[in-house]
């Protein structure tokens, strides 16, 4: 199961209190006082690990504790800290805390976009000072100690973006799913009925040269995708990390439906969604050739045109028969490199 994301409970530990002690060895008359500090409670961090890929394991366990930290002990003894709390989530997790503002209910914390990144989110309490902090010449035997902070306690909310150089955009059933598996290692389900991708699927790409990407399959977009219809922003806010789109459009006739239109309506909803999804680097790429009814010429040359119209580079290929695959990733390299160039 592919889970994006999650609601979650956490508290640092508490600290431990201050203890009250005097020393009462037989041999040192008027040994004073002698309670240790208590120890700090646990804190709470999240941590991007790239050995998980999904936050199903938040979704059946919602709450996490770390440990409060030890009573001080007679004889100067401070307690023992309680120790910290790591979440480990994917790479490409957005951490929020959830503030109950009407008007911003969510604060981002952290965007974990690299390998190892940690974030702070709850910050374990100080642990409270015994009486042996209190003694001082007028005051030779304090009865005072202080308690232990309570550790922080925050409700977060964890939301993955799929980390991925290029996403394929299409109407259900246009063949991304039949494309990622031709062309990485990926093996999404493949079947002949809409939306039989129900999650997104990465893969990575591998040119000559050591050349490599990775390409994110993202399930099928219709009208009204932007206002959630369909698997709708669901799966959209995968899209936002990629730096090269490719609209893969059926132009087999089968559909029923007009590619040129179906290009126009997949932009259109993803400028509605996010204007900077709109304007990234994109491709056209003409799907099912092999399978192509002759009455669909006039189709095929109108998508083109409207491609040129674009300035976008279009391509006519065939993901069962792999026919204009390879020119497809040399395009998909070439576009991902001038955005590269661009962004440095």
């Amino acid at each position: 199961m592919f889970v994006d994301e999650v609601d979650i409970h956490v508290e640092a530990g508490h600290g431990g209190k201050g203890c009250l002690a005097f020393r009462r060895e037989k041999f040192v008359p008027r040994g004073g006082p002698s309670g240790g500090d208590g120890g700090h409670g646990g804190s709470v961090y999240v941590v991007a690990s790239p050995h998980i890929n999904t936050l199903i394991n938040f979704r059946f366990h919602p709450e996490f504790s770390a440990e409060r930290g030890e009573h001080g002990m007679g004889s100067n003894r401070t307690g023992h800290g309680g120790a910290d709390l790591e979440l480990a989530v994917p790479i490409g997790t957005l951490v929020y805390e959830k503030t109950g503002d009407r008007d911003e209910p969510l604060r981002l914390l952290a965007d974990l976009a690299e390998e190892g990144q940690k974030v702070l989110v709850a910050k374990g309490g100080r642990g409270g000072l015994g009486n042996a902090r209190f003694a001082t010449s007028t005051n030779r035997a304090p009865r005072k100690v202080q308690p232990g902070e309570a550790g922080e306690i925050k409700e977060l909310r964890l939301e993955l973006k799929l980390l991925a150089d290029v996403g394929l955009v299409g109407f259900p059933n246009a063949g991304k799913s039949t494309l990622i598996s031709r062309i990485s290692a990926a093996r999404p389900k493949i079947a002949d009925y809409p939306f039989t991708t129900l999650t997104p699927n990465l893969g990575v790409v591998r040119l000559s040269d050591e050349r490599s990407f990775a390409v994110a399959d993202v399930p099928g977009l219709i009208e009204g995708a932007h206002r959630g219809l369909g698997l709708g922003h669901q799966f959209l806010r995968h899209l936002e990390r990629t730096k090269v789109l490719v609209h893969l459009v059926d132009v087999s006739g089968a559909s029923g439906r007009d590619p040129m239109e179906d290009l126009d309506i997949l932009r259109r909803e993803l400028e509605l969604f996010q204007p900077t999804l709109a304007a990234k680097p994109q491709i056209v790429a003409a799907n099912k050739i092999d399978a192509l009814d002759p009455s669909q010429s006039d189709a095929i040359a109108a998508l083109k045109k409207r491609a040129a119209a674009l300035e976008l580079p279009f391509l006519q290929v065939s993901a069962v028969t792999g026919q204009g695959i390879p020119e497809l990733l040399e395009a998909m390299w070439r576009r991902l490199a001038g955005s590269r160039q661009t962004a440095a």
